[in-house]
């Protein structure tokens, strides 16, 4: 499990902690503004709707409270594939179980069709809600005011903030009044903790965000990653991870190589440069890549913490 160098002391104060879940539609920004808010990369980040699958909780220390960022995959209506139902039920399952909601609203994209079902979603749930207006630096100033009163009129929300998760606008101000927010408890997870993710799922996340941004639109979202082996040296200073791409047809594997084998040599080289910095190892990153049909693949979606029950 990956760590940070920072701890808060449990003395003191009494500590606090709660669960956050991200609710929005798909590209609102959710997991980058995970990835600010915690201060680490733990939720990977691609232009392609639908990159996040699982839920991740991010978590974050705040003095003596600990915050768990709970990132979920993008709301979208009418999911039809197994993977998409799943991946929308394990969205709501996380809203369910949340102390607050944030949700979070493209100020570019405004209250389209898909960020309206999510709201309408949140309002029939009865959830408490904060308004979080994100991408604030696309549009201009006087974009927000109008956003805010329309969202409120639909879901009046106890609190609203407007963000920048990229540029870290107003972040340490929804970081902060999180934290006063949270409902008095002990710690649930260590305090250098920094997600629920072991080492592994997270070498596996990680070389699939590197998947799509390498690839783009040649691919279909429902490309998997695998971490078959992981091995750390007695010093923990070297690690060996062997994992696989699965695709879905010989068509797909030839893309993912490219020609004599440029693309996949690509992949691994950006994938290995995050994790050597994640987990603070010279990392040895093996790649291979088979073809399965794994979406109708129950265990396939137990690995990715999903459920495929209808």
């Amino acid at each position: 499990m990956i760590t940070s160098d920072d701890t808060a002391s449990p003395e003191g104060p009494a500590t606090s902690c709660g669960f956050i879940a991200f609710a929005g539609a798909p590209n609102a920004g959710k997991s980058t503004l995970l990835n600010h808010l915690v201060g680490h990369k733990v939720s990977i980040v691609t232009p392609k709707a639908q990159t996040t699958r699982r839920r991740v909780i991010g978590i974050s220390m705040v003095g003596s409270t600990q915050l768990l960022f709970v990132d979920t995959p993008g709301i979208f209506a009418d999911p039809k594939r197994a993977l998409e139902r799943a991946m929308v039920r394990a969205a709501w399952d996380g809203v369910d179980d949340a102390d607050l909601v944030l949700f979070v609203l493209d100020a570019s994209k405004g209250l389209n069709a898909q960020a309206r079902a999510v709201l309408e979603g949140l309002g029939e749930r009865h959830r408490r809600a904060w308004l979080v207006i994100n991408k604030i630096d696309t549009v201009r100033g006087d974009r927000a005011l109008p956003l805010i009163a329309e969202a409120n009129q639909i879901l009046p929300f106890e609190e609203t903030f407007i963000v920048s998760a990229t540029r870290g606008d107003g972040c340490d101000d929804l970081l902060a009044a999180l934290a006063k927010a949270m409902p008095p408890s002990a710690w649930l997870y260590p305090e250098d903790q920094l997600s629920d993710l072991s080492d592994r799922a997270l070498a596996a996340e990680i070389t699939r965000e590197k998947v799509f941004l390498q690839l783009q639109d040649e691919l279909p979202y429902s490309i998997t990653v695998e971490t078959e082996q992981y091995l750390e040296s007695q010093d923990g200073k070297e690690i060996r991870i062997d994992q696989v791409i699965y695709v879905l047809r010989d068509s797909q594997k030839a893309i993912v190589l490219g020609k004599g084998g440029a693309r996949i040599k690509a992949i691994g080289q950006a994938a290995r440069q995050d994790l050597e910095k994640l987990l603070d190892a010279r990392v040895h990153l093996f790649l291979f890549v088979k073809v399965r049909e794994w979406t109708d693949d129950p265990e396939r979606y137990r690995e990715m913490g999903l459920d495929t029950r209808d």
